[in-house]
């Protein structure tokens, strides 16, 4: 059963993480923050 799980790639062929994380950090702060924002507007327009 322990031969189900092992990998048969080679580590050199497997796709590494191409990106750029500072960006993406900084953007999904970014939407999580006007999400935030549109939140706490919609209940003060709508009086929830």
């Amino acid at each position: 059963m322990a031969e189900h799980w092992k990998q048969t790639a080679d580590p050199s062929e497997i796709m590494r993480a191409t990106g750029y994380p500072e960006l993406e950090y900084a953007a999904g702060w970014t939407i999580a923050g006007l999400v935030t924002i549109v939140t706490i507007v919609a209940a003060w327009v709508f009086a929830i």
